[in-house]
């Protein structure tokens, strides 16, 4: 396998978020006992690991639907708002005690990654269609 279907796997894509997004809940709820911290990094990474998922496939879904610019930024941040709604209300009803500190940094680096993702993704099929 070369680097570059490497980074393209989306199982490895989805592994990677349970287990960075995972162990940040745990940190972010350490204060709060061994059953608190395990339950949010359980809850957040098997999240993440979806939402992994999910927002690539929604963006590539939406992307076709939006022309020009706002094929740009509309998918991602409708998918991110879906994400940080599914993100609050999975902690509130898992009564993960921190939940601002738990989701801060999986929604910033959710945000980072789907744009990201997004804006490459645009520009190739911009690329495609030109020739």
């Amino acid at each position: 396998m070369t680097l570059r279907q490497l980074m393209a796997s989306t199982p490895l894509h989805v592994a990677l978020g349970f287990a960075a997004m995972g162990g940040w809940a745990m940190w972010a709820n350490a204060a709060h006992g061994p059953r608190a911290m395990l339950l949010a990094g359980l809850v957040q990474g098997a999240i993440s690991g979806a939402l992994t998922l999910g927002l690539k496939r929604s963006v590539d879904w939406m992307r076709p639907r939006f022309q020009r610019a706002p094929g740009y930024w509309a998918p991602p941040l409708i998918a991110i708002c879906g994400s940080a709604l599914l993100l609050v209300t999975a902690h509130g009803l898992a009564g993960t005690p921190e939940i601002a500190a738990t989701i801060a940094v999986p929604l910033a680096v959710s945000v980072s990654y789907i744009f990201a993702y997004n804006i490459l993704r645009q520009r190739a099929a911009a690329r495609d269609t030109r020739g």
